[in-house]
């Protein structure tokens, strides 16, 4: 099976140059100009999107076009400067503003990756309209549909907090008990993407973990607060009974860049709704045990209820996914947690010794 940063087998791979000859006529239909958009470029997922498509695109024997929205502020220098090529577009999602002006510069994209939500449960819970409004992509798969040829391939980021959470392991066709407003709006999406995009690919992602992108974001990253919290020393406390399979943000690259790449090369229709998690179910409180351990902490992990406190929201209690549907599809093993968490303080270490 590939490995996850095998980025060059994933993307146009199927014609190599010294085949042009014998496949002259596929050769051609790959030397058009493939664009790739994504929706929410400034965000988490967004700039390693962006970051793993660059690292590859001119090792490619197609030339891709990469361009990215953005909401409210101006894209960061450091974001612009890393991907000078890249075509940006502030975009409002709630309202639809904004998507005339990609359609007069870009055209039609071959692939379009929603990673734009409003994701803060707590935040959802407090306006539920915006939520509604932002995470159903309704004017994003209107604007698509304002072309011609719909001919356009919709890799849209949900979420396991569609499940209820009262069980291990959910699988794809379990039922969808979402009992927040944040998994309500993540539903509807689903069903409204899956009812309006002929082609589709819906990953529902767990927690995403991993280090920071080209420009360092403001909010606190999984990794990165556990183990700024643990380095006081301080007697803290995590949650033992909430489960997830948090997934390295590479591994998601990785698994869309194979998603784009066969859409790209084969032009099959795809239809695909897959869980998108890392190898292991952990609680919060086993995520900070392995922080600690990685770090060498003496520290003290209170293990408490996630019942003892009162989050504003309401949460599932075990929402770990079975991958087997990922891994079979996409033909690659995630990283495990562990590995991960290594791979995350090594690049966090590195940045800060810039």
């Amino acid at each position: 099976m590939a490995k996850s940063g095998n980025f060059e087998q994933n993307i146009c791979s199927t014609v190599r140059p010294e085949d042009s000859e014998k496949k002259r006529g596929t050769w051609k239909r790959m030397d058009a100009q493939k664009k790739v958009l994504v929706v929410g470029g400034t965000g988490y997922l967004g700039q390693h999107l962006l970051q793993g498509f660059t690292q590859i695109v001119h090792s490619l024997p197609c030339p891709l076009s990469l361009a990215f929205t953005y909401h409210s502020d101006p894209p960061p220098s450091p974001l612009l400067d890393a991907f000078p090529e890249a075509l940006h577009f502030p975009v409002d999602l709630r309202h639809g503003v904004g998507f005339d002006s990609i359609s007069g510069t870009l055209g039609q994209p071959d692939v379009v990756i929603n990673c734009a939500a409003l994701s803060v449960p707590r935040a959802c819970e407090a306006d539920p309209e915006a939520a509604m409004a932002i995470n159903v992509p309704y004017h994003l798969v209107k604007w698509l549909s304002s072309f011609d040829k719909n001919s356009t391939f919709m890799i849209h980021l949900s979420t396991d907090q569609v499940y209820e959470g009262t069980k291990s392991f959910y699988k794809e066709e379990d039922e969808i008990i979402p009992v927040n407003v944040y998994g309500k709006t993540k539903v509807a999406a689903e069903q409204f993407v899956s009812s309006n995009c002929p082609n589709f690919a819906i990953l529902r992602s767990s927690i995403i973990f991993g280090p920071q992108p080209i420009s360092p974001l403001a909010k606190s990253l999984p990794i990165q607060w556990m183990d700024s919290v643990l380095a006081k020393g301080d007697q803290t406390e995590f949650f033992h009974d909430e489960f997830r399979c948090p997934v390295y943000v590479r591994d998601l690259v990785t698994a869309i860049q194979i998603l784009t790449n066969r859409w790209i090369s084969e032009s099959k229709p795809i239809q695909l709704l897959v869980n998108a998690g890392g190898p292991d179910r952990l609680s919060r409180a086993q995520m900070a045990e392995a922080v600690a351990a990685m770090r060498g902490y003496n520290v003290l992990i209170r293990s408490v209820s996630s019942s003892s406190v009162d989050r504003g929201v309401k949460s599932p209690s075990d929402i770990s996914l079975d991958i087997t549907k990922f891994i079979q599809t996409l033909g690659f093993s995630p990283t495990r947690f562990n590995d991960g968490v290594k791979l995350t303080l090594e690049a966090e270490d590195s940045l800060r010794h810039q």
